[in-house]
């Protein structure tokens, strides 16, 4: 089987460094890259200058508070564009906020996730994401 690429939109150290460990303790065999910002995202998801080459995600983890462009605009330039509004957009952020929450998933975000506070809750959350998408959910093959 191929290696599952993600694709982790944050700029908190913190997170992107227990993100890296979650997916290092993996079962499943991942590549996970990493940019910081959402004009680096769309960079990346539209392969253009660094990312001319860069892999097509399997699955997105976007924050949604970035610099230079935020979440929400990441998620709804992907939502719109034909070639990558199938691929999975797991928000994953610190707002818990019932206004967020809704404007999410009215912009098509596949599933809308709080970050815990806590170190152990915060790697077993990105495990049960792992798990749920690549193991329990069918998704298309990309192209």
């Amino acid at each position: 089987m191929a290696a599952i690429e993600i694709l982790l939109v944050e700029d908190n150290p913190v997170a992107i460094r227990l993100t890296q460990e979650a997916f290092k303790e993996s079962k499943l065999t991942n590549r996970l890259h990493i940019v910081r910002d959402g004009e680096e995202a769309l960079a990346f998801l539209l392969c253009e200058g660094l990312y001319a080459h860069a892999a097509r995600p399997d699955l997105i983890l976007l924050d949604l508070n970035l610099p230079r462009k935020n979440g929400w605009d990441v998620l709804a330039v992907i939502k719109a564009d034909g070639a990558l509004k199938r691929i999975p957009v797991v928000v994953l952020t610190t707002s818990a906020a019932e206004q967020d929450i809704l404007r999410a998933y009215e912009l098509h975000a596949n599933c809308y996730i709080t970050k815990p506070m806590d170190l152990d809750q915060f790697i077993a959350v990105v495990k049960s994401i792992e798990e749920f998408w690549f193991v329990i959910v069918k998704l298309p093959r990309g192209e």
